[in-house]
């Protein structure tokens, strides 16, 4: 299901014009193809609330006033399917390369890079990300992530954990090696917000290493940047399975 174009007509209302010590451009990965989901088409155009996903997301970095610009990494030939105020490019066949390739239309200083994935995504949270990153000079980037509350086990390597198994545990047990202290353990989300140049030299690597990494400060750090984390929501979640999509639904329709 295309979006509908009269969300996205105009990128922002006219309003009086309010002083921004920072320009952002946000960068929308949406190429996902949303198999788990068994949306049976591109993730990014499922409707949510009466709405296409991607939609919950441009109204957010719409009312944020830093926010310049946005560039959507869309799925390849869906490219014509979104409204005029914004750019669009053909996303990768990695999420890393839709990445890169949006990177590559950004031209501020700073960039914010989200998930379609993710619509309960709020303009509170994207003005705070930069707000972080503004306050920390020597900060590459700061994201959004949520506390781990769950215990969280490490199994051992699967050689071992194939010899440790007995056939009453079934196939799918697995032999926990240690517990760990989830009180350092943050779930990381978007938005991820970063200076331009640090992310692009971070992309600038092996396309294997580059399109391995699970979201961008996992390539930032590799390449020696200090990120930051602000802490978020788990309702900041990100629909993956059909039970995310019910849980959005109510989440976004009590707002």
């Amino acid at each position: 299901m295309a979006p509908r174009n009269t969300s996205t007509a105009s990128w922002r209302s006219a309003s009086p014009p309010r002083p921004r010590a920072i320009e952002v451009t946000a960068v929308i990965a949406a190429a996902g193809s949303g198999k788990r989901l068994g949306a049976g088409g591109p993730k990014a155009f499922v409707p949510v609330a009466g709405r296409p996903m991607i939609d919950w997301s441009l109204q957010a970095f719409r009312g944020c006033d830093s926010v310049q610009a946005v560039v959507v990494a869309a799925p390849p030939g869906r490219e014509c399917e979104f409204a005029a105020g914004v750019r669009v490019v053909a996303g990768g066949a990695t999420r890393a390369e839709s990445v890169a390739n949006a990177l590559a239309a950004v031209e501020t200083e700073v960039v914010a890079i989200h998930d379609a994935a993710r619509p309960l995504l709020t303009s509170a949270l994207v003005a705070a990300l930069v707000t972080a990153l503004e306050a920390a000079p020597d900060a590459a980037g700061v994201i959004a992530a949520a506390p781990v509350t769950d215990t969280v086990k490490r199994t051992a390597p699967a050689d071992r954990t194939k010899t440790a198994s007995r056939p009453e545990e079934g196939p799918n047990a697995v032999l926990v090696e240690r517990t760990e202290d989830r009180s350092t353990l943050w779930a990381a989300q978007t938005p991820q917000v970063f200076r331009t140049d640090a992310l692009r030299a971070a992309l600038a690597v092996d396309a294997a290493i580059r399109d391995a990494a699970t979201d961008e400060a996992m390539l930032v750090e590799a390449a020696g940047g200090t990120v930051l984390i602000h802490p978020s929501g788990p309702e900041n979640l990100k629909v993956t399975t059909p039970h995310d999509l019910r849980l959005a639904e109510l989440l976004l329709a009590s707002r």
